[in-house]
């Protein structure tokens, strides 16, 4: 990956929706070019998705928690999460817990029910998200040569 790469990600972090001949110009390069550059990057699995960033809050949803999980049945556990609707996001993480896992909820009752259904899998710590001063931050990509 070299500068120009690097460069046509941030834009599209932006502006994932920009047209080829936009995002050229953007990066001062003909729309065939760019084209080229963004269809290698999207191969070798560099740009993973292009997709609508919705506000949990605007669709009814705006409460936010994150569950510190620690279960012995991982795969059902992973299961039953797949099919929660108000489960948006599960990472595997070390440590005393096994899980984190991000929830949305219409209201704090509704939360209450979701971590009670996952209670049967194993234990739990809530993190009510108050604020989010920082959301969806692009991410930097390293050029060739950086460390």
């Amino acid at each position: 990956m070299d500068e120009l790469d690097k460069n046509i990600l941030m834009v599209l972090q932006d502006q994932a929706r920009i047209s080829m001949t936009e995002l050229g110009k953007a990066v001062a390069l003909s729309q065939p070019a760019v084209t080229e550059r963004v269809r290698r990057m999207e191969e070798k699995g560099i740009i993973d998705h292009y997709r609508a960033v919705v506000s949990p809050k605007e669709v009814s949803k705006p409460i936010s928690a994150y569950l510190l999980f620690h279960t012995k049945e991982c795969e059902r556990f992973v299961a039953n999460c797949r099919e929660m609707p108000d489960v948006i996001e599960m990472h595997r993480i070390s440590g005393q817990y096994n899980f984190l896992v991000k929830m949305v909820a219409a209201s704090l009752e509704s939360l209450e029910d979701g971590i009670n259904a996952m209670g049967g899998y194993g234990d739990s710590t809530t993190l009510i998200v108050l604020s989010s001063p920082i959301q969806h931050k692009k991410i930097l990509p390293s050029v060739k040569g950086e460390k």
